[in-house]
């Protein structure tokens, strides 16, 4: 087995890695939420809940997804429209990534970045 052949084989494992995540995700949040309701939990509650899971395992899964695209393009095809192609699914995973991460937490990243720094300064 060559080279190449390994490094593909790595990055569909890394990719079916993200796919399960994702899915997983979507099974356990659903089951989840169907076991908050059955507690007598308010609706609300539990779609709330719901959304924060499938938003987490959203994001962990499209990363595992981009690592799979990298290592794909950089050490199998590293040709200029490889290489466009994978700038561009990145830019698209990297917006996406954050407006899941504005929606679970209601800030920026950097903004929670700053307010720990914020709470973690001492008092003079």
């Amino acid at each position: 087995m060559e080279t190449q052949d390994i490094i593909y084989a790595v990055s569909e494992g890394i990719d079916f890695a993200g796919v399960a995540i994702i899915a997983m995700g979507a099974v356990i949040g659903v089951l989840r939420c169907a076991r908050d309701l059955l507690r007598q939990d308010r609706i609300v509650d539990a779609y709330s809940r719901l959304r924060t899971f499938l938003g987490r395992s959203l994001l962990l899964g499209l990363e595992f997804l981009v690592a799979g695209d990298i290592i794909k393009t950089v050490a199998i095809e590293p040709t200029l429209d490889s290489v466009v192609v994978l700038a561009i699914i990145v830019l698209v995973r990297t917006v996406l990534s954050l407006s899941i991460d504005v929606e679970i937490d209601g800030r920026w990243p950097w903004q929670a970045a700053q307010a720990a720094r914020h709470n973690n300064a001492a008092p003079e």
